[in-house]
């Protein structure tokens, strides 16, 4: 990542330290926070986190459903603590979250309806990986398995729930509405992934454009903030699909039920 010289002097949190800076540059709005937009936009994940706890669940999945809305939440919060302070142990925290949060879900995925030796199984593994990428990456400060094992992981929660809504969803309208919510999750991760590589590739141009447009437009030009919104919405809908299926009970009127932008999609693709 292309690292940028602070604004302002004497920032309240001292030298950077953490192995990423982004495109965005530092201590422009205020010495207390060293990404403005960064941090504003990782609370995102709060919000849908939020909003799905605040959601009545079903009977024996209160502890799963904390685990995964708690996860979004503790991503938005650790997300803001990196990019306000730019410090090593934050962006540690940062990224650790990610996998506390995708672990619990590939766990009820792989777990669901299985017998209790497959599931002792499946929690010891998950348990070394989970272990093994953390430890190697905050000792070595070895980042490509950190991302790997995420995206992996990604891909296994996204593939497996659109198995599972065809498997375990037998009407047919609820079940293409569920698909398209969940194809929807998927284009709003790409999306997300997209915008944090130009992010990176158009560091230069995107900072040039951003001098020109000036305060409040400049705003919309920070990418990074972009990945964090489109990576929450993919991030809560998965966790709310996982939910929904391997709680066994999906309701009809399960997507009116979800956080916007999700009804207005379902609608339009019924319009479809």
């Amino acid at each position: 990542m292309q690292a940028m010289h602070s604004s302002l002097g004497n920032p309240f949190w001292g030298e950077t330290t953490s192995f990423l800076n982004f495109c965005e540059e530092d201590y422009v709005i205020t010495r207390y926070v060293a990404e403005f937009i960064n941090t504003l936009s990782s609370f995102t994940f709060v919000v849908y986190g939020v909003y799905g706890l605040s959601k009545p669940g079903h009977n024996g999945q209160t502890r799963a459903r904390l685990l995964s809305y708690g996860g979004l939440i503790g991503v938005g919060i650790c997300s803001a603590s990196y990019h306000m302070t730019l410090k090593y142990h934050t962006q540690m925290s940062d990224e650790l979250s990610m996998h506390l949060l995708t672990t619990p879900m590939v766990y009820r995925l792989l777990t669901f309806k299985s017998n209790p030796q497959r599931t002792k199984l499946i929690a010891v593994l998950l348990t070394i990986i989970f272990i093994v990428v953390m430890v190697t990456h905050m000792v070595m400060d070895e980042f490509l398995l950190h991302a790997t094992t995420f995206g992996l992981a990604v891909y296994l929660i996204a593939t497996r729930t659109l198995k599972l809504i065809s498997q375990q969803v037998p009407d047919e309208c609820i079940r293409k509405n569920l698909r398209n919510v969940a194809l929807f999750g998927c284009f709003n991760f790409a999306l997300g992934y997209f915008v944090w590589l130009l992010d990176d590739w158009l560091c230069s141009l995107l900072t040039s454009m951003k001098h020109s447009a000036g305060l409040p437009l400049a705003f919309f030009l920070e990418l990074h903030g972009w990945w964090h919104i489109f990576t929450c919405i993919g991030g809560y809908v998965g966790v709310a699909l996982v939910d929904a299926i391997t709680s066994g009970k999906v309701r009809e009127d399960l997507i009116q039920h979800l956080a916007w932008p999700i009804p207005s999609v379902a609608r339009f693709f019924l319009r479809g």
